[in-house]
């Protein structure tokens, strides 16, 4: 499905409070709305060329999302009322955001190497990583009470706990260039590594597994999230396709009908269906489990 502003450019995906996707217009700088039945919204953000990128839906029902291009975490409420907090630190390039278990939104600076807090009443507390050179971008919640990132020019795994103790794990896979990360049904984190073309899996306890993907042409693996059939379910930017592996590591794959659409974040649906936003074509895709 096309959104309404031709060249939208969306990026992250999420399920909102009010049954309906909510997903972010990187190049249209707006947050749109979609709901299971197709109809669209489309909300403008107040900061011009903000960059929209990642969304979550957070504690206080309404939805946070990161404003790469502006160093800035926005939220906006089920009506389309948007307000935005100012990050303390320029250069920032906020991307990936998850809800804590705290009660707090958590999201990644890569380009300060920094994982961030914000309360649901706006006051941002910064954590330096240890390593310089990082760029985390994906985050999400684990199963262990701390939150969980990738580094993508690293090749590793960060834990961060919610008091801001940050440990570090380097994936063992070769070229691995961790992407996207989620909590799986299992207690451990599922991520996307782009480098390896593989799906990977860290335990909580930081044991690694890789399972590879078989595409002809190079995947990308990027965004990833637990489906409603008790599967991972992720989107391979490059090689154009909609992936799902079972948590004992079985893949299958099923092809994008739109060339080069460039597939990024994935979220399941009130529907129970798997909506995912393509980047290239400026549309919202659906694939049922």
């Amino acid at each position: 499905m096309a959104t309404p502003t031709a060249n939208s450019s969306p990026v992250g995906i999420t399920a909102g409070p009010d049954g309906a996707l909510w997903f972010t217009e990187n190049s249209a700088n707006a947050v749109g709305r979609v709901t299971t039945g197709g109809t669209f919204t489309e909300y403008a953000v107040t900061t011009t060329n903000a960059g929209p990128a990642g969304i979550v839906t957070g504690p206080d029902g309404a939805l946070w999302f990161t404003e790469s291009n502006v160093d800035k975490i926005g939220r906006i409420t089920t009506g389309g009322t948007v307000t935005e907090f100012a990050l303390p630190t320029s250069g920032a390039y906020p991307w990936g955001i998850t809800a804590g278990p705290d009660g707090n939104l958590w999201f990644a600076e890569p380009g300060v190497d920094k994982i961030g807090r914000i309360t649901t009443g706006g006051t941002v507390t910064e954590f330096a990583l240890p390593t310089s050179g990082a760029y985390p971008l994906g985050i999400t919640a684990g199963s262990d009470g701390n939150l969980w990132f990738t580094e993508v020019l690293t090749g590793s795994i960060g834990q961060i706990t919610t008091s801001g103790s940050v440990t570090e794990y380097a994936v063992p896979s070769l070229d691995s260039l961790p992407v996207g990360i989620t909590a799986g049904p299992d207690g451990n984190l599922w991520f996307t590594d782009a480098g390896a073309a593989e799906i990977g899996k860290v335990t909580t306890a930081a044991s690694f597994t890789g399972y590879g993907l078989t595409d002809s042409v190079f995947p990308f693996p990027w965004g990833i999230t637990t489906g409603p059939d008790g599967a991972l379910w992720f989107t391979e930017n490059a090689g154009n396709d909609i992936g799902r592996i079972t948590t004992s590591g079985t893949i299958t794959e099923v092809a994008i009908p739109t060339s080069d659409a460039a597939p990024v974040d994935i979220a399941t649906g009130s529907d129970g269906n798997l909506w995912f936003a393509e980047n290239a074509a400026s549309q919202i895709g659906i694939v049922t489990p």
